[in-house]
């Protein structure tokens, strides 16, 4: 499904924060963190709604929750069961759900570069902030700087400076 950055980015912060606190986000809430209009939410909301990916929940308590469809939309997993990983960024440890880490251009003599994928939003990042990724699961650490963040796929560019993984023969 094809969906404009405005409508990814949308519904990324619902996923997000539905994520976050298991419940129903207000338009008012998704309105806040993306800057735009609570008017201009709700409409998105309702074409959304009309193509399966969130459903409305009515009520005081009530709010927008993303179907498996938001997620299969973003390219997403549905949450449960993964594991966190440590992140250090500007040398503060803080511990982050990461989605993927690839590698765009491996066979470059000098310059390796790999786009991090959070299921949470990017936007305390910024350019040329120093971050290190891991240890991953099987032991891969990744040290670098942040060359440009895309807060509509919650993805940090790095400029890989340093890799480390276990080695077994």
């Amino acid at each position: 499904m094809d969906l404009t950055s405005s409508q990814r980015d949308i519904l990324n912060t619902l996923v997000n924060g539905y994520e976050t606190d298991d419940s129903p986000m207000p338009a008012t809430e998704i309105a806040e963190i993306c800057d735009r209009h609570v008017g201009t939410i709700r409409n998105l909301m309702q074409m959304m709604k009309s193509l399966g990916l969130v459903e409305g929940v009515p009520g005081s308590e009530g709010g927008y929750v993303p179907t498996d469809a938001a997620f299969e939309a973003l390219g997403r997993d549905r949450g449960g069961g993964e594991e966190t990983l440590g992140l250090a960024h500007d040398y503060d440890r803080v511990d982050v759900a990461v989605e993927s880490i690839r590698f765009t251009n491996v066979h470059h003599p000098d310059k390796c570069r790999a786009r991090v994928t959070f299921r949470e939003s990017v936007a305390r990042f910024d350019v040329g902030d120093p971050v290190i990724v891991g240890p991953t699961p099987n032991g891969l650490v990744v040290a670098g700087e942040v060359e440009a963040t895309d807060e509509g796929r919650n993805e940090l560019h790095l400029t890989v400076a340093r890799l480390e993984a276990p080695l077994t023969e």
